[in-house]
């Protein structure tokens, strides 16, 4: 597999994993949750579909959930 279609996947894994994160902290909209974490919706949107993803915004909404980047990106595999 090419390097890009492996960071395509990787993004959106992070996407899929950050959009678990919400539903299980009982957040059903996206927008809600940005708003009430003081997150652009539009860049958490994103960030969900796996489209656009900065690591400070990453390591925003993983502290939100207390974990940590390792863990975060350990459970991607699993």
């Amino acid at each position: 597999m090419s390097s890009e279609k492996e960071f395509e996947k990787l993004k959106r894994s992070i996407g899929t994993k950050v959009k678990e994160l919400r539903l299980k902290a009982g957040y059903k909209s996206y927008e809600v949750f940005a708003w009430d974490n003081r997150i652009s919706r539009i860049q958490y949107w994103k960030m969900e579909k796996g489209t656009n993803c900065t690591l400070k915004s990453l390591q925003k909404v993983i502290s939100i959930h207390d974990l940590d980047m390792v863990d975060f990106f350990n459970s991607l595999n699993k």
